[in-house]
């Protein structure tokens, strides 16, 4: 195989993942603006449940056997983790400006990146270590520039406590999708995921249904399409990289949310915003490099 070839699929796993974080980036804009015009419970059960009838006929297409125990059991897992940690992000996002509350979320990854240490015994480098330092110091200087200039009101106290009851929920599953990934193919991924989640969540629906505006229905469908693509993307790319290597690829989600929240809400971008930024493209860049192989001593 050609160095070329090598590099390729060395780099494969990091492209789809930031595309992943891409399509959920700009789902998670078309998503603030749904839950505010409809409710938050309303937009977050009809985007699983449209993102599940988009995938699951191509599941179904490759007339598979219904998942076994053990892989069922992920997919239930990740579905109800999914389901709540969806709910409490998008009730943030609808209390907190888009690219404050993609910042703070990024306490996720971090967390993960150890979680993945004592549940999947992955090895975390000095490398990756590094890389997430520099993603959260792009995110505190981003933070220092934002919240320094507001204050907190109830709505925000409300929206940073979901934020973080989603964050926790969302580190955990990191680890899920990467067991899932070693033991399903993404379509099956993205089809009990969105169906398992849409499920859990529609039996609240007689305490917390409110009939969607027509004018949104169009954004919840979107949001719907963009979910099962970013999970499919990410979940390809956790199949083939450790997830300690893949972890800050999440930070670029901020630099998408910077541009999205501009374009849809007319949030400024700051300076500090732009250098937050580049600290996280930094990061990202630094776990995306292939560690120097290491001579191997010749055998006597």
């Amino acid at each position: 195989m050609s160095d070329r070839s090598l590099s390729s699929s060395h780099l494969a796993p990091f492209l789809a993942a930031a595309a992943g974080v891409a399509c959920l980036s700009l789902m998670d804009a078309l998503m603030k603006g749904a839950s505010l015009a409809s409710g938050v419970y309303t937009a977050t059960v009809l985007r699983s449940l449209i993102g599940a009838a988009l995938i699951a006929p191509f599941w179904l297409w490759k007339r598979p056997s219904w998942p076994v125990w053990p892989v069922m059991k992920l997919h239930l897992e990740r579905g109800v983790v999914s389901a709540f940690m969806a709910f409490s992000f998008f009730y943030a996002l609808t209390k907190l400006p888009l690219a404050e509350a993609i910042a703070l979320s990024f306490i996720a990854p971090l967390i993960a990146l150890y979680l993945a240490r004592v549940l999947l015994q992955e090895t975390v480098s000095k490398r990756a270590v590094i890389a997430s330092v520099l993603g959260l110091a792009g995110t505190l200087v981003i933070l220092a520039g934002r919240l320094g200039r507001g204050e907190f009101t109830e709505d925000a106290l409300l929206g940073l406590a979901a934020l973080a009851f989603s964050a926790l929920l969302y580190a955990y599953n990191f680890i899920v999708i990467r067991r899932q990934s070693q033991v399903a193919g993404p379509v099956e991924i993205a089809t009990f995921h969105s169906g398992v989640g849409g499920l859990v969540l529609l039996v609240f629906a007689p305490f917390a249904w409110r009939n969607p505006q027509i004018e949104t229905l169009g954004a919840i469908a979107a949001s719907g399409m963009l979910t099962v693509a970013g999970a499919m993307a990410i979940a390809w790319a956790y199949a083939r990289a450790q997830a300690q290597a893949l972890v800050p690829i999440e930070y670029s989600g901020f630099v998408w949310a910077s541009m999205l929240g501009w374009a849809f809400f007319r949030e400024p971008v700051s300076v500090p915003t732009i250098a937050g930024a580049v600290l996280i493209v930094t990061g990202c860049w630094l776990a995306a490099r292939r560690e120097p192989a290491r001579p191997v001593a010749p055998t006597p």
